[in-house]
């Protein structure tokens, strides 16, 4: 089993034809669940793991989403790499954004609350990498990133408040 970049590329490269095979074994439904801490921090459940946002110590929401982007492209070309077998020595994704906050804050007639510009950087530090490797690598972040994806277009949302 060969391990690029602290992945099993075998197990890697065996899921991808799975999924190639039977669509449904790419399927993920997630529910998180926030509770109030106090002031503006939350207490963050996924299973049996426990995170917070908010608040004088942590990330705030909006930071999240920016951390959950730029973490999800370093998956995203780490696990690239590996399944071709390119040894990263150092890769970073640096996300920053653009959001208004007065509609937040109750003010009529603003713009809207949520980032209006992301843009993103990634340092990768691949000695052995040709460039049609790095075109590879390059493609996931425009086309197959879901935190990216997801904030790129409209995603139906449905409130219930109980």
């Amino acid at each position: 089993m060969p391990t690029v970049n602290g992945m099993d590329q075998d197990a890697l490269l065996a899921f991808k034809h799975e999924v190639a095979d039977d669509s449904t074994r790419a399927d993920r439904w997630p529910t998180v669940v926030a509770h109030w801490v106090g002031e503006s921090r939350s207490r963050i459940e996924f299973n049996d793991v426990v995170t917070h946002i908010g608040g004088d110590e942590e990330l705030n929401p909006m930071q999240y989403v920016l951390a959950s982007f730029a973490a999800c492209d370093v998956d995203l070309v780490a696990m690239h790499a590996a399944m071709i077998g390119l040894e990263i020595t150092s890769l970073s994704v640096e996300a920053s954004g653009h959001f208004n906050v007065q509609s937040f804050m109750g003010l009529d007639g603003r713009p809207g609350p949520g980032y209006d510009q992301i843009s993103y950087k990634v340092r990768l530090d691949a000695p052995d990498a040709t460039p049609d490797q790095i075109a590879y690598l390059r493609e996931p972040c425009e086309q197959s990133s879901p935190v990216g994806d997801s904030l790129s277009r409209s995603i139906p949302m449905e409130l219930e408040f109980a």
